[in-house]
This record gives structure tokens, sequence and C-alpha cells, in this order.
């Protein structure tokens, strides 16, 4: 039996291939497989080696190309022939993206595993949008959420209630189908402590990609507006950055 190979779990970035970092382009350049996700820039694989093998590793929603204990065992897999294995995943590989199941996993069965950062839309779209998630003169703290959590149900691993009452920048994550709601209910329960409303609200849709789309919810109005836009420079002028600096 030969040697193990080695799995990098990389960060893909926020789906502008050009916010890869240096390090994840060299790996992707000797790859001798690569398993991406969903949100991964595909321009991205042609950084490949002709040669490499591509698995689609992604998830949409109730969709799971590979359920997610298969994907795992089949890196290690994959790492047992020998092969350097790019595990090539959207935005940062530990940030709500299972990378710290795949890195357990691995270390679980001593196969060799490097992570590379990768830039996080936490921290992409509102850099693109011109949103400062802290400022000196208006708040000194974020926090993100993962977005899949309904506020409305009884039982949530959120405490909405602190949330709410915390101050400081709000980014909500994956949460395009219940941004409206969440928006309300962080509003409603700081409204109930005495808290002002705070600024507004800005959710995203494909966050770093060049056709991405926002909604905006200000204070004072319910359903929010809708903004097509045609790239980032577009949306730097439509969001002034003063007025959105503290979110929520």
């Amino acid at each position: 039996m030969g040697s193990t190979g080695k799995v990098y779990l990389v960060g893909a970035g926020p789906g502008d291939a050009g916010l890869l970092t240096l390090r994840g382009a060299e790996l992707l350049r000797r790859a001798e497989v690569v398993v991406y996700d969903a949100l991964v820039n595909r321009e991205l694989l042609a950084l490949a080696p002709e040669s490499a093998e591509i698995i689609y590793g992604g998830k949409r929603s109730r969709d799971h190309a590979i359920p997610q204990g298969d994907l795992n065992r089949l890196l290690v897999e994959k790492a047992r022939e020998g092969k350097t294995v790019v595990r090539l995943k959207g935005g940062d590989p530990y940030v709500f993206g299972r990378g710290g199941e795949e890195a357990t996993e691995l270390q679980e069965d001593n196969v060799p595993f490097e992570v590379v950062p990768g830039i996080s839309s936490i921290v992409a779209a509102p850099n693109y949008a011109g949103i400062p998630l802290t400022h000196r003169e208006h708040c000194s703290s974020f926090t993100v959420i993962t977005g899949h959590e309904d506020p409305d149900k009884a039982e949530t691993a959120i405490d909405w209630e602190r949330i709410a009452r915390e101050p400081g920048t709000k980014v909500v994550l994956m949460g395009v189908e219940r941004i409206g709601k969440i928006t309300v209910a962080l509003k409603e329960k700081r409204t109930r402590r005495g808290h002002p409303g705070g600024d507004g609200a800005l959710g995203y849709n494909r966050s770093a990609a060049d056709d991405f789309r926002h909604a905006r919810h200000d204070r004072g109005r319910g359903g929010g507006d809708w903004v097509q836009g045609t790239g980032r420079d577009d949306h730097r002028r439509r969001v002034p950055a003063a007025r959105f600096a503290q979110l929520v």
C-alpha cells in the first residue's frame, strides 16, 4: 500500500474568482482531485490540471449531491489512494461550511490535512456595498447569525432576544428565504426592550458574484426594496456607507 496523500480544505472566497488566496490557487494547480461546493465560482476549476478528477459535492437546500457522511468518506478514500485532494469550499471552510466535520473525519482516520482560510461573505459582501461592519462613531462589534433558523419557531438554537439587545451590526448568512421575518423579529424584540430600531438591514443573495442582488429593509417600511445591479461598483454607489454603518 502506497503512502497516504493529503487533503486541503480550501476557502474559495465569496464568489469573485479574484478573491481566492494565492495559497488556494497554488494548491488547485497541483491538485489531483478537486471536490467543490455549489457556491464556488466554477472559473476556479480551470486552475486545476486537465488530468485532475473534478467532483461536484454541492448542497442546495434539501438537494445534496453527496450526503455529508459519504463526502467525508470520499475525502478519506481519495487521500488513501495517495492523491492530493483539494476540497474547495465557498467562503471560509470553517464558517457555516461543515469544514469542521470534514476535518474531524480526516483527523480520526489519520489522514493529513491542511486548512486554507478563505475570504468570507461576512466581510466581502458589506465591503463591496460600502458598509463598514464596525465604525468608530457607530458600532464597535458585529454578530454573525445563520439564516436557516426561523425566528418564529418554538425551539431554536439562536437566542434572538439576546441578539436583538446586543449593540452592533448583525450579519445574517444563508437567510434569503427568511430575511424579512428575521429583520422584523429583531426590530420587534429591540423595541420591546426599549432599544432603538437601528438604521435598517441589508440582505444579500449571491454575495460578491458580479450579478448579486440586495434587499434593503428601511426603518418604518414593510417589505423592503429589491435592487438588481450589474456589478460591485454599481452597488457601492447605491448604498451610502454612513447610513448603513449600523444595520439593525
